[in-house]
C-alpha cells in the first residue's frame, strides 16, 4: 500500500479509504521521464501537473451524465515510476513487467508519461497480455524514425521501437512527417488520418470517424500524444504544430470507439507545464477523466 500516493497528490483527489488495489478497477502509473526532448523542455513535470489539475476536476460529468469514478470502482495512482539511472531500453523493460503486473490482476492500467518514448514499455505488456489489438496512435508527428540524434530511443523514434515488435498501428491527426517517415508507413500499409484531411472531411460533412473505426481491431490500446490537439488549445507541450483536432473531435472520436470497439488501455504523454498557465494540464485531466468515462459507458447503459 506504500506505492500508492495519498488523497493529496492522487489523480481526481479521492479518498484512499474507498480505493484499495483489490477493488479498484483502474491503476494510473506516472512515469515522469524526459531525456532527449530537442525543442520544448519540462514533459517529466508533465504527470504530477496533470494529477495537480485533476483535483479541480468535477467527479460527476455532467455530459455523460454520471460519475466515471464510480463506475470504474475508484481509480487508485500509484507514486510516480522511479526513472534514475535508467535509459530509454531499460525504462521500457522496467515499465513492461509493471504494467504487466497489473494487468493480471484485471485492472486497466493508465500511464502518465513524460515524453513520448517513456511508455513503450505499457504498449508492449498490453501487446503480450491482449494479443491482437491495434495500438491507436494520437500525435502531431509520426515517430516512425529508426533514429534521431544518433539516439534509436529519441522521442521521435516512439512508434519506430513499437515496429520492433509490433505492426498493428493506425496513427491520427498527423501533420508532420519526414520524407522517409512517410515512405516507411506506407511501405508497412499503416494507416494514417493525417489532421488536414479530418478537417477537410469534416467541412465537406464526411463521416471520417466511421473511417477511423473501420481501421481498428475490436480491442484498441490509445497513445495520446498531447501535441495532437491543436496549440489553440494545448500550447503546452515540447513541440506544437499548428492545424491541430480540437476538443470536440477528440470527444467524439473516443465516444464512438468506445461504443463500437473496447479501449483495453491507455497513456498520455507529452504535456509540457508552462508556468502560470493552468488551462492545458486541466484540459488533459478532464480528457483523461472523460476517456474513463466512455470506457464505461456501456454499464451504465446496460
Amino acid at each position: 500500500m506504500s506505492r500508492i500516493l495519498d488523497e493529496k497528490h492522487n489523480f481526481l483527489g479521492v479518498q484512499n479509504s474507498t480505493n484499495w488495489p483489490e477493488t479498484s478497477g483502474v491503476v494510473i502509473i506516472p512515469v515522469p521521464y524526459e531525456q532527449t526532448a530537442s525543442y520544448g523542455l519540462g514533459s517529466g513535470n508533465g504527470p504530477a501537473e496533470i494529477l495537480t489539475a485533476s483535483h479541480h476536476v468535477e467527479l460527476y460529468d455532467a455530459e455523460l451524465e454520471f460519475a466515471p469514478v464510480e463506475e470504474a470502482d475508484d481509480i487508485i495512482t500509484l507514486k510516480p515510476l522511479s526513472i534514475d539511472g535508467y535509459s530509454g531500453q531499460s525504462l521500457a523493460q522496467y515499465l513492461d513487467n509493471e504494467v504487466a503486473g497489473w494487468l493480471k490482476t484485471g485492472k486497466s492500467v493508465i500511464t502518465l508519461g513524460g515524453e513520448h518514448t517513456s511508455v513503450v514499455g505499457a504498449i508492449k505488456a498490453h501487446i503480450d497480455y491482449y494479443n491482437d489489438i491495434t495500438i491507436l496512435q494520437f500525435d502531431a508527428h509520426s515517430d516512425l524514425r529508426s533514429s534521431y540524434q544518433k539516439d534509436a530511443w529519441n522521442h521521435a523514434c516512439t512508434m519506430a521501437r513499437v515496429l520492433d515488435f509490433y505492426n498493428n498501428i493506425v496513427q491520427v491527426g498527423i501533420r508532420s512527417q519526414s520524407k522517409s517517415e512517410k515512405e516507411k508507413a506506407s511501405r508497412l500499409g499503416l494507416p494514417i488520418f493525417y489532421a488536414n484531411a479530418i478537417h477537410k472531411q469534416e467541412r465537406k460533412g464526411w463521416d471520417w470517424i466511421s473511417e477511423i473505426i473501420h481501421a481498428l481491431s475490436e480491442k484498441v490500446y490509445i497513445t495520446f500524444d498531447c501535441d495532437v490537439m491543436d496549440p489553440s488549445i494545448m500550447p503546452a507541450t515540447g513541440a506544437p504544430e499548428p492545424g491541430g483536432l480540437t476538443w470536440s473531435q477528440l470527444d467524439r472520436l473516443f465516444g464512438r470507439i468506445c461504443q463500437e470497439c473496447q479501449i483495453i488501455g491507455f497513456d498520455v504523454s507529452e504535456l509540457s507545464p508552462v508556468k502560470a498557465l493552468n488551462y492545458p494540464q486541466y484540459t488533459v485531466a478532464k480528457l483523461i477523466y472523460r476517456l474513463i468515462g466512455y470506457m464505461h459507458m456501456k454499464q451504465v447503459e446496460s
